[in-house]
């Protein structure tokens, strides 16, 4: 049961069940005979994605849409329209990201008068 919870099932639940039934029908007498060596196979790649990793992803993207649009948010040509979001949707990612008009904005050049 172990070996196969924790297989790697990309065709989902209906991959599983092709493979129990098929397990029973080449099972012979009462207890089920499970191939335990096709599911090596399937055992699953350590994950490497980490949660921060999308986050850091997702706002580089929303960055570089800014910078695109000249830190339009919504309009034609705007960030949201870019990624494809409603502007309600992007502000909300932006709120939650920590990102603000200083984050894609080019700094200018003040200069100061010499009195």
């Amino acid at each position: 049961m172990e070996v196969l919870a924790s297989a790697s099932w990309p065709g989902n639940v209906r991959e599983l069940e092709n493979f129990i039934e098929r397990a029973v029908i080449l099972t012979q007498g009462n207890e089920l005979n499970v191939p335990i060596a096709e599911l090596k196979n399937r055992m699953p790649a350590p994950r490497t994605v980490s949660l921060s990793t999308f986050h850091d992803a997702e706002r580089q993207a929303i960055l570089e849409a800014l910078k695109a649009a000249s830190g339009r948010i919504a309009g034609a040509e705007g960030a949201a329209e870019r990624l494809g979001l409603r502007r309600t949707t992007l502000q909300n990612k932006m709120r939650r990201l920590n990102i603000s008009r200083g984050d894609w904005s080019q700094p200018t050049d003040k200069i100061t008068p010499v009195a």
